[in-house]
């Protein structure tokens, strides 16, 4: 049965609104009902995707697992940001406020981090431009989405580095398509406040202009008040155990957040599409801390922008050929005001941090439709890099001058702080090869190559089939390779300490300090994956995927037997260093159910779900031991529904069970075993009034925590920081949309 309402409907409301208000567009308000209204299953199955070739295509054709989640779905079950939708996804672990650099933390199907998975928009790479990590948060708000399409597992051969676990890819409207404008605004407890808007303009036929932003804050639960146990304060202690407050002094728990973004894109027909992308987010670096190891400041925070932006010329210089040049830069800058205050720098001012890297690109593809059954797919581009990272600094870092004019020693020293740079490119040429040989059967073979002056050169290959066994059977098999190379962060980070004392040659001593690795070479990632999507019945749609990974060439932090010495005038002791020693594998399974139903003539509504089960293994040395891996839950079941009374009343209940997750932290009572949080039930109620206001208005109620559990998620990277995050209590919203 069909959910989705009689277009006779849609033109009913846009006369009405029309005649309501002066001066509005039949077409407009027309086309902002029917972007509102859910698609049958029949529909959202045939919705073309363009992630998983570079080129649209039916999910049927395409050899890949990929979920497809439309704009009516991100409005009725709230997806309000990337993470929100993360959060809900199959075979994914997502831990909120525990990291106090990227604020969230998450594994996908065993991948941990999200210097594995790419977030693109519109096919442009919107996240860290030299592979970092960034903060997955409300900072990627999805107001701008027509829809998001998830593309799971290996992607090297088309997008290149750190396309491992998969990519995000946040599609917007076409010109043509943009509907009527709107904006909501929101308020809530524990002082969070949002607002977003979204707004396109036309001038003649061809030119077009779509803007779009959003803004966020929130002091967050005050989480003392609620685990008073575990944020009693206490003693702030340097490492050696002098006092430095005293616990009577210390200050209370704070944990706010902002954010905010901006969309913008100028469109000359179908022809050349110029836009910009920007996102902010502030947190606090005492995230994830324990109270005995941090203080709890709100002027000790980390403050993150990414920009991208980017120039799209199509032009067709054959009939069945297609040619696209894409021109981008993009920034990433951590703020010169953004600092630790903790037990590394003696909870002194003195922990500040700067980092910014940038990345400049050009690529020229065609789409080559050779046959009616048969197309290539194929390009070749460069990639210019450049990337600053400081260890702690005693004061900001002045962007005035160069790195080598910051005239900055270590604290307690008379050194001069050395501060990583380094510059480099990459080429790179890729083609794929897609064919339909019968109604049946599909397959794909595609290849690229880089050549990285930094980490030499590497082939990615991908292998693809899919058999259409009937209109209720499709069977999909994918291997392939992908490689992610080292971020800034691996190759340039620096850390460590300074008392004061020297040794015998006068030289300072050096305590804890990891030191930087020019040598790194790129993780390679190879999975295999089997899918079986089943068309149970009209109504309802199950999808199986099994995946097997191995990551060689893993990225770990070694204890160094013989310390590097990098710092003139220093004697350094039990250094560590990022490299490459050793091996992860896991595998796992999804189980991913969706159902549309009818209830009577004026009720209708979907239940969609998902069970995730993944196991696996990691050596951090050339045979050492095995060790489970990291933030992951062996199992997970995850459950929602949308209940609609006509186009008057939604009705969202989602709910979360994760296993007992592991953590970062070794259990030293089993050898081979991580320390492990407790699994939890989370449920979430999401309900929406609509066609208020004459029929342009939605009233949200979005209730996170709906029976106030008490709950943490998997943390412990570091010694420093809870093994459990305590997770906020209940909390709500209230929002107001408005399409005009």
């Amino acid at each position: 049965m069909s959910s989705r309402p009689n277009p006779a409907f849609a033109r009913l409301a846009a006369a009405l609104a029309c005649a309501l208000v002066p001066g509005a567009s039949a077409l407009a308000v027309e086309a902002a009902v029917v972007r509102l209204l859910p698609l049958s299953l029949e529909e959202l199955i045939n919705t073309p995707v363009v992630t998983a070739s570079r080129r649209s295509e039916a999910r049927d054709h395409t050899p890949a697992h990929i979920m497809v989640i439309t704009r009516a779905q991100i409005r009725e079950r709230r997806y309000r940001n990337l993470a929100d939708l993360l959060e809900d996804l199959p075979g994914v672990d997502f831990m909120r406020g525990t990291k106090s650099s990227t604020f969230n933390n998450f594994s996908v199907q065993g991948y941990n981090s999200n210097n594995k998975l790419l977030i693109m928009l519109d096919g442009v790479r919107i996240d860290h431009p030299a592979g970092g990590k960034i903060p997955v948060a409300e900072n990627f708000a999805l107001y701008q989405a027509r829809q998001v399409e998830v593309l799971y597992g290996p992607a090297a051969a088309l997008y290149g580095a750190d396309a491992v676990a998969g990519v995000i890819n946040i599609i917007t409207d076409r010109p043509a398509d943009a509907s009527a404008s709107w904006v909501s605004v929101g308020a809530g407890r524990f002082d969070s406040k949002e607002a977003s808007f979204l707004a396109s303009a036309r001038a003649g036929d061809q030119l077009a202009l779509t803007v779009g932003g959003h803004r966020q804050s929130s002091d967050r639960a005050p989480l003392d008040k609620y685990y008073p146990a575990e944020f009693a304060r206490k003693d702030a202690r340097a490492f050696g155990g002098a006092l430095v407050t005293p616990a009577a002094e210390r200050e209370g728990y704070a944990g706010d957040i902002s954010s905010h973004s901006v969309f913008a894109r100028v469109d000359v027909g179908d022809t050349l599409s110029v836009g910009h992308y920007r996102n902010f987010f502030r947190q606090l670096t005492s995230t994830g801390d324990r109270p005995d190891t941090a203080l709890f400041l709100r002027d000790a925070r980390w403050d993150t922008l990414s920009e991208t932006t980017h120039a799209r010329l199509r032009f067709q210089p054959a009939p069945d050929i297609r040619a696209e040049m894409l021109i981008d830069h993009s920034e990433h800058e951590i703020a010169p005001r953004s600092k630790y205050v903790n037990i590394y720098t003696g909870f002194m001012d003195k922990g500040y941090v700067y980092a910014r890297s940038r990345r400049t690109g050009i690529e020229q593809t065609i789409d080559w439709q050779v046959s009616e059954r048969h197309g290539v797919q194929a390009g070749v581009g460069y990639n210019d890099y450049r990337a600053l990272l400081t260890p702690d600094l005693p004061r900001p870092y002045d962007r005035g001058r160069g790195a080598e004019e910051q005239g900055l020693v270590y604290p307690n020293t008379d050194l001069r702080i050395r501060i990583g740079e380094a510059r480099y490119h990459n080429a790179h040429g890729y083609a794929q090869i897609q064919s339909d040989w019968n109604d049946a059967w599909t397959t794909m073979v595609g290849v690229r190559y880089d050549d990285h002056s930094a980490y030499g050169s590497s082939v990615n290959p991908r292998l693809g089939v899919v058999w259409r066994a009937n209109e209720r059977h499709i069977f999909k098999a994918l291997a392939g390779e992908a490689f992610r190379a080292p971020s800034p962060e691996e190759s340039l980070g620096t850390f460590g300490s300074f008392t004061g004392a020297r040794d015998a040659e006068g030289r300072y001593i050096g305590v804890g300090f990891r030191v930087p690795n020019d040598s790194i070479e790129p993780e390679v990632a190879r999975t295999y994956s089997l899918t079986w999507d089943w068309r149970v019945r009209p109504d309802l749609n199950l999808v199986t995927n099994v995946y097997h990974s191995r990551i060689r060439n893993l990225v770990v932090t070694q204890k160094q037997a013989v310390p590097t010495q990098f710092i003139d005038g220093a004697v350094l002791s039990d250094t560590t260093v990022k490299g490459n020693a050793g091996e992860e594998v896991h595998h796992g399974i999804d189980w991913i159910a969706h159902w549309r139903f009818g209830l009577g003539a004026d009720w209708d509504g979907e239940l969609w779900g998902s069970f995730s089960w993944v196991d696996g293994h990691i050596r951090e040395t050339d045979g050492g031991p095995r060790r489970e891996l990291s933030y992951v839950a062996p199992r997970k079941v995850k459950l929602g529904a949308t209940f609609r009374h006509r186009d008057r009343l939604t009705i969202t209940p989602r709910l979360r069970w994760v296993d007992d997750t592991s953590t970062g932290r070794n259990n030293p009572l089993r050898e081979g075993d991580r320390i492990r949080t407790d699994g939890y039930v989370v449920a979430s109620l999401h309900v929406g009034w609509h066609q208020l206001l004459d029929g342009r208005a939605s009233l949200w109620l979005d209730v996170d925590n709906v029976f106030d559990r008490r709950y943490g998620a998997a943390h412990g990277s570091a010694s420093t920081t809870f093994v459990s995050m305590p997770q906020p209590p209940r909390s709500w919203m209230a929002t107001l949309e408005y399409r005009f």
